[in-house]
């Protein structure tokens, strides 16, 4: 179990765990769902099907089935010695799932995107299959992608509330939490721990976003 300032994530709750879930799942489901996208276009019929239909079945399932899956049964696909997961690691688990197989979708769109004048040239160059991919291909493929995937960022960010339903508090459970406690539960302060929560929730997407058209501005998305 990883620990910080001594207290593993298991025990995390509030603006920690929505920050550490959000960015987990980020990182990664970004790289799998990459790899998701080029199995999909693979020349291999065994691994485009077995990525088509991980996409696709993972897209038609709402995200709190796949965090009840992953609260009940991701200890049934673990060898027996590796003990039982926390609770934070099952929500990591399924918010990667359910974010790679969007983050697939979105990249192969860009992948689609690149002109294929563009392979032609650098096969003609001499480059391998797996050069061609990561020198020429997937830059531009990502670049073009930018917005959409920084959305689907935001909205796992936001996503991070349905954890709840697994038991676990993050932030917006610690705002319905505190209005409860005896020294809080005659103030009606409900609405205004849930404004808080929010405008956590705005100011984090809104920061995203930002940095999304600034990584575009930088990049030349739109401009050439």
């Amino acid at each position: 179990v990883a620990h910080f300032g001594g207290v593993g994530w298991e025990h995390w709750g509030g603006f920690h765990l929505t920050v550490f879930l959000a960015v987990g799942g980020i990182v990664l489901s970004f790289p799998i769902g990459v790899l998701l996208a080029l199995g999909r276009r693979s020349s291999l019929p065994a691994v485009r099907w077995v990525c088509i239909a991980y996409i696709e079945l993972i897209r038609g399932v709402p995200l709190i089935t796949i965090l009840f899956l992953g609260a009940f049964m991701l200890g049934f696909f673990l060898p027996e010695g590796l003990g039982t997961p926390s609770g934070v690691t099952r929500a990591l688990v399924a918010f990667t799932m359910f974010t790679s197989a969007y983050v697939a979708e979105i990249v192969r769109g860009g992948l689609q995107s690149v002109p294929r004048g563009q392979v032609e040239a650098a096969q003609a160059l001499g480059l391998s299959t797996l050069k061609t991919t990561r020198l020429i291909v997937l830059p531009q493929a990502l670049r073009a992608v930018i917005p959409a995937l920084v959305g689907q960022f935001i909205s796992l960010y936001k996503d991070t509330s349905l954890v709840f339903i697994i038991g676990l508090t993050e932030l917006l459970a610690v705002a319905e939490v505190i209005t409860k406690q005896p020294d809080f539960l005659a103030q009606g302060l409900l609405v205004e721990t849930l404004l808080f929560a929010a405008f956590v929730y705005w100011a984090g997407s809104y920061w995203m976003s930002r940095e999304s058209q600034r990584l575009e501005r930088r990049l030349g998305v739109g401009e050439r």
